[in-house]
């Protein structure tokens, strides 16, 4: 009997090894065997219905791979501006910051000159803030379509001014100059051939900042979309100058176009169509302005007025301030370029685009140019801009050219 229970408990417990190990077994099995779980994407990827039509299958990748970066430290200038603002100065102060700054100088210059051609004007507002959108995103393919000549497979040695910006000279960008052909670009001390844009973005992708100057944006308000992309911060920077002495430095630097300006001043001939280009000029910088100043909710903190004359003279605290603004740190290579070229005996000669000044004098220099009749007419069509700004009116044309009258009121601008 003995013998039985004995059996049966040994039994038993064969019965509970056996049991165990085969549990173990399954639940390795089952561990193997489940579906590996699908994580949902965070919520800073989901695009609604408008952007997913907007964006192709790249750029999709593209925002998916930068959005959390641009989230967060990186940073996008827009410099805004007329010509003969000292803006390709000011453009400097951030091309200049260093290594990772990405610094475009008019990429729409190309956009102008295409448009104007096919006569596509009233298009041309969208078609320059979509151009603006994808550079930010380091993306050139719409901006290849407007460059004449073509690029042929993504190169071209078209592109306008490419040697302003630093980092489309650097190394890994600069290819070697190519015998047949003709146009190549100086680059600090290297000669570079033809641009390879292909490389220009990955160049673009490498930096933790990017920056464009541009003259080419009419109204503030068209670029609501793009301030309001979740993709980038971006930081507008608007920079003015006093109308008389925008006009004084058109009639030097574009002395054909300005013709009739001269004619005016020669003979009193009033050019009628151009006085009405220039109140409109003026007024589209004005209500850019006062929107801007107005602070509405989609530029809070996003928009900075600055004038050219108060960056003139205090060049350094005014490069300071904009980069505080901007939110980057004031490089010591920001600086020294500042310093620099702030201090320059006389400005290079038949340069046009020249940004070494000695920048206290230049500031003054236009109201020894321009006749005191033009100087009448800019405040007679633009006077509503001029006090918005600051800028005093003359009289005589002895207040027009006694420097120790004061053209400029004190103004702050820069409000939190």
């Amino acid at each position: 009997m003995r013998n039985k229970y004995l059996i049966v408990i040994v039994i038993c417990i064969v019965a509970l090894i056996l049991i165990g190990n085969e549990n173990n077994i399954i639940s390795r099995l089952t561990f193997q065997q489940t579906p590996q779980v699908t994580v949902s994407a965070p919520v800073w990827l989901e695009v609604d219905e408008t952007d997913s039509q907007q964006l192709s299958g790249s750029d999709v990748t593209k925002f998916t791979e930068t959005s959390e970066k641009d989230k967060g430290s990186q940073k996008h200038i827009l410099i805004l501006t007329s010509t003969r603002t000292g803006s390709s100065f000011v453009g400097e102060f951030f091309n200049q910051h260093g290594s990772n700054m990405f610094y475009l100088f008019e990429p729409l210059w190309h956009l102008e000159r295409k448009l104007s051609v096919v006569n596509a004007s009233a298009n041309s507002t969208a078609t320059y803030r979509d151009v603006l959108q994808s550079l930010f995103l380091c993306d050139f393919d719409l901006l290849e379509r407007f460059i004449s000549p073509s690029p042929k497979e993504h190169v071209t040695s078209a592109l306008f001014r490419r040697e302003s910006s630093m980092a489309l000279c650097e190394e890994n960008v600069c290819s070697p100059v190519v015998k047949d052909v003709f146009e190549k670009y100086r680059c600090k001390n290297r000669n570079c051939g033809p641009l390879n844009l292909t490389l220009a973005s990955q160049a673009c992708q490498s930096k933790e900042h990017r920056a464009i100057k541009t003259v080419r944006v009419g109204r503030l308000e068209t670029l609501q979309p793009l301030v309001e992309d979740p993709r980038m911060n971006i930081k507008l920077i608007h920079l003015v100058r006093d109308p008389r002495a925008v006009l004084a430095s058109r009639m030097v630097a574009f002395h054909y176009k300005y013709q009739n300006w001269k004619n005016h001043a020669l003979k009193g001939e009033v050019p009628v169509e151009e006085v009405k280009r220039l109140q409109g000029n003026c007024m589209k910088i004005r209500m850019s302005a006062e929107l801007g100043l107005g602070r509405p909710n989609w530029l809070m903190n996003r928009y900075m007025l600055v004038r050219y004359e108060d960056i003139a003279r205090y060049p350094m605290q005014k490069a300071a301030e904009m980069y505080t603004f901007a939110g980057i740190p004031f490089s010591n290579q920001a600086r020294v370029w500042i310093l620099k070229n702030t201090q320059a005996s006389q400005k290079v000669s038949g340069d046009v685009y020249s940004t070494q000044k000695n920048s206290s004098e230049h500031v003054e220099k236009w109201r020894f140019t321009i006749p005191f009749k033009l100087a009448q007419v800019v405040q007679n069509v633009c006077g509503p801009t001029m006090k918005l700004f600051g800028y005093r009116f003359v009289d005589s044309e002895q207040t027009l050219l006694n420097k120790s009258i004061s053209l400029l009121e004190e103004r702050d601008f820069h409000l939190s």
